[in-house]
């Protein structure tokens, strides 16, 4: 599949749907980890959702990847990612209604923050070996309760607590949340190639869609 490589605010990967498709379609936002922060996007292709996409036919969605300078966090570009998103949406044939963020690691920190900011923007979440940032609390989270989350974490992660992560999937769902929870019992951190390349989550994505009940903010 043809990725293009983009000048913004935030340099991204951004790549289209089949020339036959013929009415508008999702987008898939990717927020990468810490490691890939940098000035050169063939960094992000190495790995996870940027490689299945890189090495797929097309898909039937678009894809778009922007990429952090060294040491800052998605956090302190949120409002960047939003004008990407709007920019998208204007210039391509995007469904606004078929939006899913997700985020790797220190990208899955950035995602929850933004949804939460912003939740009428999205149909869906899926966060991969990251965790929720420590600054949301449980009422911010229960705004998330139309939105159906994907979360996936390895057994074996040393940077994450699969117990924290149980935590967070309990308050989403006391709250009326859509969560599944999937713990990779074998898996360390990098987990994310696995995860992207299977065939029911990838059937999940194109399936999701913004509930009318949640007005875009």
């Amino acid at each position: 599949m043809s990725i293009e490589h983009r000048s913004a605010s935030l340099p991204y990967l951004f790549s289209s749907v089949s020339e036959e498709a013929n009415k508008p379609a999702p987008l898939l936002l990717f927020l990468h980890g810490a490691r890939d922060r940098g000035n050169d996007l063939n960094v992000l292709l190495k790995s996870g959702l940027p490689r299945f996409v890189n090495e797929s036919s097309p898909l039937p969605y678009f894809f778009a990847a922007p990429q952090l300078p060294e040491g800052q966090t998605w956090v302190d570009r949120e409002s960047d990612v939003i004008a990407l998103l709007d920019n998208l949406i204007a210039s391509q044939p995007i469904d606004p209604s078929r939006v899913i963020i997700s985020g790797f690691s220190l990208g899955t920190a950035g995602a929850w923050q933004i949804v939460v900011s912003h939740p009428g923007r999205f149909a869906s979440l899926v966060a991969v070996s990251g965790r929720v940032p420590k600054t949301l609390e449980p009422t911010q989270l229960a705004a998330l309760k139309e939105i159906p989350i994907q979360i996936f974490q390895g057994g074996k992660d040393e940077k994450l607590s699969v117990e924290d992560t149980q935590s967070i999937v309990d308050t989403l769902r006391a709250a009326g949340g859509i969560v599944d929870f999937t713990l990779l019992h074998e898996g360390d951190h990098f987990i994310a190639d696995e995860v992207y390349s299977n065939p029911k989550l990838q059937q999940w994505l194109i399936a999701q869609s913004r509930r009318p009940t949640a007005v875009p903010i």
